[in-house]
């Protein structure tokens, strides 16, 4: 039997005056015809905007279609006396667990959902308890949501959802702003609940490798479902996958470079291992590539310094039982002109160390530089160092308040006293380096959210800071987006040479843009060094809650076929580069 089912469902967004007349109609579904049967995995997929996240809302009578029918376990949505039962079949979490958490404590937000369905207190105890170890934030029942990080916020509002032992779950993005190691058990829980509760479970992701799991994939462009198949068929259409801005999985990649190249290779292949038993079946001439030194070479100019930290530490709720150390006694120099990433496991201290850079918050004990100059001191005013220091943090849309998008990136000019003939320079400016001149006269709130995030960066950039930082710019985004703005962010520092600091849970956006790596540990700095250096310690980064790209794994798994690419793998361009001359 079908849990959800859809026909020619039909959804507009419409905007009314005063007087109830319709002003404006965006049609965001049409004629979207679905069904879910019981006990499975589905993923979907698509770029921003094009309705994926509407459909969702459908599922348990968030949304009533504007035409069509939508019937959640045989129940009609539009039917009002039914919507107790529906969202009691279907639960939903959201990308942003802010949106969702309603309790002061963690344990009594889990507890929400039992205690408005009557669940006797017996079974509510057990039911809290076992979700919260199912997510790994059992340790964490007794603290304040609003105290955890964005990663953590997440898992909490998972297991309020998996509390209330639904038949469906619809996750809307769920793992966007956790990191690896939270990412794959997020996904091992959804697997877990899906094969041996049997529940179904309908998965909105960004992220290619987990919609590779699924045992069912539909692909949505503008409104409508344009693919629907199982994984392996879906990620052999790489061209048209691409053509509505999104990816497929590095080595389903890898698989049509070296197809494209003459390798006689399937490219219906998603998964390491069985990318590595494909490729060992190739006449390979040798077995061994030639590895040439690609070690990372010290530019001399970037020895002025930017940054600098010495023995920095920073604890939140000093003096009360939650009295927490986010920053441990960390020292470092970041020089003028490099492009830092820094990455870590959700609540190693990456966003509390980069708030410190200018001067957001101060640190417990210790000493920040920006310029050779103590922040802190009496003689320096920490109103010029924020200009000097820019911050674009995690969803920066909501820094967006302005009536248009020239307004928003002028505030900041605004402030420094510029006059309007610099300002109006500066807005171009950034506004041409974020390649958003066309949207200038639009309101901010018009726009996507890969355009939003784009403005909100602009805005920071017509500051002109010697120093950029960047808090997890491109989550939540598509593909097609996140390339976008990291190409631009690119850009931009080899264009000016500033200095740019990155924090991202992606490890292959990493690899691409980051010339240094600057990894953080529970408050402790683990290691900084070149991007080579880093990611060649695989087993370091994996015991800390890291991962490294698939591609890297790949290259680990063909030496048990005896095949040896290096330890130096993270692009797919290298990796097909070595193998190529292995044929």
């Amino acid at each position: 039997m079908d849990i959800i089912k859809t026909e020619n469902l039909c959804y507009d967004y419409v905007t009314t005056d005063d007087e109830g007349n319709v002003t404006e109609k965006s049609t965001a579904l049409i004629n979207v015809n679905l069904s879910v049967p019981d006990g499975q995995f589905l993923a979907v997929l698509g770029h921003n905007g094009c309705g994926k996240s509407t459909l969702a809302k459908h599922f348990n009578a968030i949304l009533a279609p504007t035409s069509g029918k939508v019937l959640v376990n045989g129940l009609d949505t539009a039917d009002e006396d039914k919507l107790f039962d529906i969202r009691r079949t279907v639960g939903m979490v959201f990308q942003n667990p802010d949106n969702q958490l309603v309790a002061t404590i963690v344990e009594e937000d889990v507890a929400f959902a039992p205690e408005n369905l009557g669940v006797p207190p017996k079974e509510i105890r057990e039911r809290v308890d076992d979700a919260l170890k199912q997510v790994d934030m059992y340790e964490f029942r007794e603290h304040a949501p609003h105290q955890l990080s964005g990663g953590q916020k997440q898992r909490v509002a998972i297991a309020g959802i998996i509390a209330m032992q639904p038949r469906c779950i619809v996750m809307d993005e769920p793992t966007a702003m956790l990191d690896p190691k939270g990412r794959k058990e997020v996904m091992q829980t959804i697997k877990r609940l899906n094969r041996e509760h049997g529940i179904t479970v309908i998965l909105i992701t960004h992220y290619m490798e987990e919609a590779a799991q699924a045992d069912r994939v539909v692909v949505m462009d503008k409104g409508a479902i344009i693919m629907d198949d199982e994984p392996h068929k879906i990620f052999a259409r790489e061209k048209e996958l691409r053509a509505v801005g999104l990816d497929v999985p590095q080595v389903t990649e890898l698989c049509f470079m070296l197809k494209e190249s003459g390798a006689d290779i399937s490219t219906e292949i998603i998964f390491e291992d069985e990318c590595a038993k494909a490729i060992a079946a190739l006449p390979l001439r040798k077995k061994t590539a030639v590895i040439s030194e690609e070690a990372a070479v010290v530019n001399s100019e970037k020895t002025e310094e930017a940054v600098r930290l010495e023995n920095v530490t920073y604890k939140y709720s000093i003096g009360t039982p939650f009295e927490k150390t986010a920053v441990d006694d960390v020292s470092l120099t970041i020089n003028r002109g490099e492009f830092i990433g820094i990455i870590g496991h959700t609540g190693s201290g990456k966003s509390t160390l980069i708030q410190h850079l200018n001067g957001l918050i101060k640190p417990t004990s210790g000493t920040v530089f920006v310029d050779s100059q103590d922040i802190h001191a009496k003689d320096v005013k920490i109103r010029d160092i924020r200009f000097k220091v820019g911050i674009v943090f995690q969803y920066s849309e909501h820094q967006l308040f302005e009536e248009t998008v020239a307004k928003d990136i002028a505030y900041g000019p605004k402030n420094m006293g510029l006059s309007d003939e610099e300002i109006e320079k500066r807005v171009k400016e950034a506004a041409e380096s974020m390649g958003i001149t066309h949207l200038l006269e639009k309101s901010p709130f018009e726009l996507s959210g890969g355009q939003q995030r784009r403005v909100a960066l602009a805005g920071v950039l017509a500051m002109n800071p010697e120093t950029l930082i960047l808090d997890e710019p491109a989550a939540g985004l598509d593909p097609k987006g996140r390339n976008k703005i990291l190409a631009l962010i690119k850009q931009y520092h080899e264009k000016s040479g500033k200095t740019v600091l990155l924090i991202s849970h992606s490890m292959e956006d990493i690899v691409k843009f980051a010339e240094k790596v600057l990894v953080m540990n529970k408050g402790k700095l683990f290691c900084f060094d070149y991007t080579d250096n880093v990611f060649k310690n695989t087993e370091k980064l994996v015991s800390i809650g890291l991962d490294v790209p698939q591609i890297t794994r790949l290259s680990h798994k063909l030496k048990n076929f005896g095949i040896d690419i290096g330890n130096d793998i993270y692009t797919t361009e290298r990796a097909a580069k070595r193998l190529l001359s292995l044929l």
